[in-house]
């Protein structure tokens, strides 16, 4: 004869009140933290700075590496918004002109504040769509027989992009995104090309 704690635990299994296996954490719903890295190509024409318009007409290629932080609402069965806050830092990506003056061209870090739309092409892998602000701070220096000009300056812009993540178990992603960036205004002319690998934490 069954004891009464075995038949209660057999009707409660029965009505779904308890389950035999705890839920799976539901993916592209919440918080995340996360790291990336890539690769990164600054194209630069002009530009326009309290040292005037600086003629670069270089682009440089670079590794580039960071940490986000982001949000994620699924809407229904498939459709996933979201908002994301980035910081990046560059490695050689200097940029160095030589002429009557010389010119040096040096990124500092970036950050950007973006937003995202996604499709859930099955449970774990989503397609999506990305843009928002972006913002890179740099040094450009002058170099002629007089001496040294520098100027440090913010320049801001827009980006877009897309890419693709797959949920790895619970609580982990991974992710393969394209970027473009503009981050020209005025007699400025400044374009950014990024193609970065991101890992992130959900909670």
């Amino acid at each position: 004869m069954k004891s009464p704690i075995r038949k209660l635990a057999g009707a409660l299994l029965a009505t779904g009140l308890i389950a035999a296996t705890p839920a799976l954490a539901e993916p592209f719903n919440g918080p995340s933290v996360g790291v990336q890295a890539g690769w990164s190509k600054n194209k630069i024409g002009n530009l326009d700075n309290d040292l005037g318009i600086v003629a670069v007409d270089r682009s440089r290629d670079s590794f580039t590496g960071g940490v986000y932080a982001g949000y994620d609402y699924k809407l229904g069965s498939n459709v996933v918004i979201g908002a994301e806050a980035a910081f990046n830092i560059a490695a050689k990506d200097r940029i160095l002109t030589h002429g009557t003056v010389d010119t040096i061209f040096n990124p500092r870090h970036a950050f950007d504040l973006s937003a995202r739309a996604g499709y859930l092409v099955d449970d774990n892998s989503l397609i999506y769509v990305r843009g928002g602000y972006d913002n890179l701070l740099a040094r450009t220096t002058l170099i002629d027989t007089d001496g040294a000009l520098s100027s440090k300056e913010s320049y801001d812009g827009w980006l877009v992009g897309g890419g693709v993540e797959r949920a790895l178990g619970d609580n982990l992603s991974t992710r393969l995104e394209y970027r473009y960036s503009d981050l020209g205004s005025g007699a400025s002319k400044f374009d950014r090309h990024q193609v970065l690998l991101g890992v992130a934490y959900r909670f």
